[in-house]
């Protein structure tokens, strides 16, 4: 039999594709606002590589190194492939940061203010922010014999600070590490006094470089640097041992932050020997170091464009329309007696499809509801809908995708919400992704039951709808 020609590399696409990104922040059509935006989704999305992707060729190489992939390469081959695109694919994002949407942020009365150009009265008001929103969280924790290495979680921000001198035990630690708590915001916004006549911002980072010495009394600080760890974040069930399929998903997610390691950001001011010791500890090899100019973080940036109000350097606000054949003031069910509607997200709102769920929830004619869930969100009208369509004592039932990637615990929240409720939940077929988007109303009408559906390709999901292309 003729040998099957290899097929495309997979994680070379998605670097391809994240390249194509990375082009929406370069194009100076694009607002000024959205471009730092596209250059946040770049970090957002090598994130997720590196989680799944990357960490899946990990494990593959060290449980079938010699295997051939559908690519015609060995794991090992094609992660040193993937690792040499995403390190050119990131200096190229960090040259574009550092080199164009600063200086023209700049221009444009957006401030980022490194420590090196911080006024007396900046610092002032950056050191009393420290000595109350940071210093009474943060936890240093010094290295030795007795305080080994900590155990990281998955892409918190660290700092690895180098001492000398003696705490007020009389220790000698050398290096010490200190975490930065989700909770504190990462880049932090000044008052207006203090931002140039504009907005002006302070990274989060530049803040604890700053005053990390006082977190450290009697003993000197050396140096600080801050580096961040991704960990293989897909989560493993075995179809074999599973016994409770939602209960198994909870254990992995218990452990999801403390997966293996896979990548190891630093600062550019990371010396070799600090990097080193990093590596060492974290288990990575040299080529699973990312070395960086700037913060190691750049998705934390996101949070700007709605931090700042210049509608000129953002993307004009879009409202989607309805299908002239919906109107407001009439309930679905009447319009579908008619009809068939159909909706072409985001140009037109997934507002008709939530209605449907829930006045068929409020309709003392409907006797069931039956709907799949794949990706809803945390605040999800839809899912409410269905609680309440339960509590009301219809027949519901749920086929909710719990291995939906980084959707699994909410999935798992609005189970435990929908069976609390009465529903019934089932979790589809184990091995298989349930990635239909279907929801039936049955309704009592003129002596017998009929039927309404909807069908659709984009997820019950009102955030997403309003971005994603997709029909209903």
């Amino acid at each position: 039999m003729p040998q099957k020609p290899p097929i495309l590399c997979r994680e070379l696409s998605l670097l391809a594709f994240n390249r194509r990104v990375l082009a929406q922040a370069r194009d100076p059509q694009v607002p000024l606002l959205e471009r730092l935006r596209f250059l946040c989704i770049v970090s957002s999305n090598l994130d997720e590589f590196f989680e799944v992707r990357m960490a899946w060729l990990k494990k593959e190489n060290q449980l079938n190194p010699h295997t051939e992939l559908d690519n015609g390469t060995t794991p090992a081959e094609t992660m040193a492939a993937a690792a040499a695109e995403a390190k050119k694919l990131i200096q190229e994002q960090y040259e574009l940061f550092n080199q164009e949407l600063i200086p023209a942020l700049r221009e444009e009365g957006i401030f980022f203010y490194p420590r090196r150009q911080w006024t007396a009265e900046q610092r002032a008001w950056i050191e009393s922010y420290f000595d109350r929103e940071l210093l009474p969280i943060l936890t240093p924790l010094g290295l030795d014999p007795s305080h080994p290495f900590p155990r990281l979680l998955n892409k918190s921000l660290n700092f690895a600070v180098e001492l000398s001198g003696k705490d007020a035990f009389g220790r000698a630690s050398g290096m010490a590490v200190v975490q930065a708590p989700r909770i504190l915001p990462r880049v932090v916004r000044l008052p207006e006094n203090l931002s140039g006549g504009g907005y002006g911002f302070v990274l989060l980072s530049s803040i604890l470089h700053a005053y990390v010495h006082k977190l450290f009394p009697g003993m000197a600080v050396e140096g600080c640097y801050q580096f961040r760890l991704t960990r293989n974040s897909e989560l493993t069930v075995d179809e074999e041992d599973v016994t409770n399929l939602r209960a198994a998903v909870q254990t992995e997610l218990r452990g999801r932050q403390y997966g293996d390691e896979v990548r190891l950001e630093v600062a550019d001011n990371c010396p070799p020997q600090v990097a080193e010791f990093l590596l060492a500890q974290c288990n990575l090899s040299p080529n699973e170091l990312y070395q960086v100019v700037g913060p190691v973080n750049l998705v934390r940036l996101m949070a700007v464009p709605d931090m700042v109000d210049r509608p000129d350097l953002k993307f004009p606000p879009f409202s989607p329309g309805l299908p002239k054949d919906v109107r407001k003031d009439q309930p679905m069910a009447e319009v579908l007696k008619r009809q068939d509607v159909l909706l072409h997200h985001p140009y037109q709102s997934i507002a008709p499809t939530v209605r449907f769920i829930q006045e068929a929830a409020a309709d003392p004619d409907v006797v069931a509801i039956k709907m799949t869930i794949y990706r809803t969100g945390t605040h999800s009208d839809l899912a409410r809908a269905l609680i309440a369509a339960a509590n009301a004592g219809k027949q519901v039932t749920v086929v909710v995708e719990l291995m939906a990637r980084f959707d699994e615990e909410n999935n798992v929240n609005w189970a435990n919400r929908l069976e609390s409720a009465g529903a019934h939940v089932v979790y589809g077929v184990f091995g298989y992704k349930v990635h239909a988007k279907m929801a039936l109303v049955i309704r009592r009408e003129g002596g017998g039951l009929k039927r309404y559906a909807h069908l659709g390709t984009g997820n019950y999901h009102q955030g997403t709808s309003r971005i994603y292309t997709d029909f209903g």
